[in-house]
């Protein structure tokens, strides 16, 4: 188990949050739930969208990744302030001892089993797609 690999799991999981999220903010559409009730959920959204790019991001640093290839992809400028402002978090999510590592990633079999629920016809075709992480690693 790497830093990177735990870094795509938990990236896994807050896709899985966000999507349930989204689901929730839609069935707010038409119910009879307050304005304030529906903003606080749809900011809710964001902030787990937030997270998503975030945890993306540390994956693909951890993983190698130039801090210029991925100010690019953010749509920043500034490869130095992109890069200090995830310094800390690559430096602590990189010096994870192996025993938390693993520990962290347990119950990944969950994210497999939800992806098998919820995929579409056009998502992907993966069975498994955290195990074939951990596979391919």
């Amino acid at each position: 188990m790497t830093p990177e690999i735990l870094a795509r799991i938990a990236t896994a999981r807050a896709a899985r949050d966000l999507s349930d999220l989204a689901r929730l903010v839609l069935a707010d559409t038409a119910a009879t739930t307050s304005s304030a009730q529906r903003i606080e959920k749809a900011r809710r959204l964001r902030q787990v969208a937030n997270q998503v790019v975030d945890l993306v991001v540390l994956a693909e640093a951890l993983g190698g990744a130039s801090w210029e290839e991925i100010t690019k992809a953010l749509g920043r400028r500034d490869s130095g302030t992109v890069e200090r402002e995830f310094a800390k978090d690559v430096a602590e999510w990189g010096s994870t001892p192996e025993g938390e590592l693993e520990r962290a990633a347990e119950g990944h079999e969950a994210l497999d089993e939800w992806y098998a629920r919820h995929r579409e016809d056009q998502d992907p075709e993966l069975p498994t797609p955290v195990a074939d992480l951990l596979n391919r690693h």
